[in-house]
């Protein structure tokens, strides 16, 4: 069962979805949320479709999200191989966001080429976790701060043997292990998704 929110009349499209942690982000701020994804998402919690996120129409939605896949640029990726396996889809994705005329938001590694308008971390939230992504935004940050990251002791690692506990802290717990490696946590397009408001004059959900 889904969360309870107060929904607010926007939506919001989230281009590499996954099976869903920012998504939810955006829903737990009130907005109704379609996913896109090249991969089967059975545990997607919202409205989903198997599709391109370079093609999929922007029409009718008043933010676009997208997650473009991290490999190419992620340091994890030239440990265990070659990022060059890896195409880079952030670059023509950008493009396409910025000619769409429509607000959106990207998130990556802090490895990634982007603005870091917004660098996020777990413990920022309160979460006992340790993930840093860095966000670009259309309207270019600011807004209300965060707290700095704390990285405490007794923060979980992402590692196999404990990923349902990851999973759990991050919040995603309708996810299974292995699509939680990928997740991100909602705390962060939650947040992210009220700043947004403000700017639209709009109160948060």
């Amino acid at each position: 069962m889904l969360p309870l929110r107060r929904p607010n009349g926007l939506r919001v499209l989230d281009l590499c979805c996954g099976a869903g942690g920012l998504s939810m982000g955006y829903y737990l701020a009130g907005f109704d949320v379609v996913g896109v994804d090249n991969r089967p998402q059975p545990n997607y919690p919202f409205t989903f479709h198997q599709a391109d996120a370079l093609t999929f129409p922007l029409d009718g939605f008043d933010l676009v999200h997208a997650s473009w896949p991290c490999q190419h640029f992620a340091r994890v990726t030239a440990w265990r191989g070659s990022r060059g396996n890896h195409p880079d889809l952030l670059t023509p994705g950008r493009a396409r966001l910025e000619a769409s005329g429509l607000p959106w938001v990207i998130e990556n590694v802090p490895e990634a080429p982007l603005r870091p308008d917004y660098l996020l971390c777990g413990t920022q939230f309160g979460l006992s976790v340790r993930r840093h992504r860095v966000f670009e935004t259309s309207w270019g940050g600011g807004g209300d701060l965060v707290p700095p990251c704390w990285h405490r002791k007794g923060l979980l690692a992402f590692e196999h043997k404990g990923e349902r506990a990851y999973a759990d802290a991050m919040g995603c717990t309708w996810m299974t292990n292995i699509e939680a490696r990928q997740a991100v946590p909602p705390a962060y397009t939650e947040w992210i998704a009220t700043q947004f408001l403000a700017l639209e004059g709009r109160a948060a959900a």
